[in-house]
């Protein structure tokens, strides 16, 4: 079934087309990972899909009674983001945010789904711990647990290993892999590392301006875009 579906898009940012010509579509248990250069139009996409941002030209499309409030988002790093004062929990439990309606106080129900997504992200040891001590692994484990919190079909993660030594970015995307292969939740993922995702993702998208390539990561390395940008060698 089929998610996310952009037909045609056009997006532009003051006045200027920063994406031409994109067609895709991402089916449910999709891991689809977004690749391109800086200014190839990653982040315009990206608000697109959460709806912050209308396309010129074209359709994007969600599937499945999707709603933009029930994508789990996580947005780059910023230091707003590691200055936050609050607890492990508390950072968790926001996310619950999206289905808590116009309700002041969170429902036990949603305090439970926090405490049982921190469970499977082994974060119930550190619950009470401030989101300010946190190493930078331990801040992204929090907050993919936060964006999960508002979902139970797609996650959308912008450069989630960035910043991240290489041990920590192992970790995340076998984190990132198991969401996908053991919950069944759909994951977008936006990255520079186009080597590192391509163990992963099922499929990827390669912007530059317009798309260079959109398929199945193993046809990815016998493209144009895959031999020049991630060496790829034909099997």
């Amino acid at each position: 079934m089929t998610l996310i579906s952009c037909e045609g898009v056009t997006l532009s940012y003051d006045g200027k087309a920063v994406l031409t010509d994109l067609s895709f579509a991402v089916e449910s248990g999709d891991y689809l990972c977004i690749v391109g250069e800086n200014g190839s139009g990653k982040s315009t996409l990206v608000k697109s899909l959460l709806g912050l941002h209308k396309p010129t030209q074209g359709n994007i499309r969600m599937g499945e009674g999707l709603q933009h409030t029930q994508i789990g988002y996580l947005p780059q790093q910023s230091q707003i983001q590691r200055d936050f004062p609050a607890s492990v929990y508390e950072v968790v439990l926001s996310g619950c945010l999206s289905g808590n309606g116009k309700r002041a106080f969170f429902s036990n129900a949603a305090k439970a789904e926090a405490r049982s997504i921190m469970k499977k992200l082994s974060l119930l040891g550190i619950a009470k711990k401030s989101f300010q001590e946190l190493s930078g692994g331990q801040r992204q484990r929090v907050l993919i647990a936060r964006a999960l919190c508002a979902t139970r079909k797609l996650l959308l993660l912008d450069e989630p290993t960035a910043g991240l030594d290489p041990m920590m970015t192992k970790e995340m995307y076998t984190l990132i892999n198991d969401i996908n292969k053991e919950e069944g939740i759909t994951i977008i993922m936006v990255s520079h590392d186009i080597p590192g995702t391509l163990g992963y993702a099922s499929h990827i998208l390669h912007l530059a301006g317009k798309p260079l390539f959109f398929g199945k990561s193993a046809d990815y390395l016998c493209s144009p875009a895959g031999r020049a940008f991630a060496g790829g060698i034909c099997q």
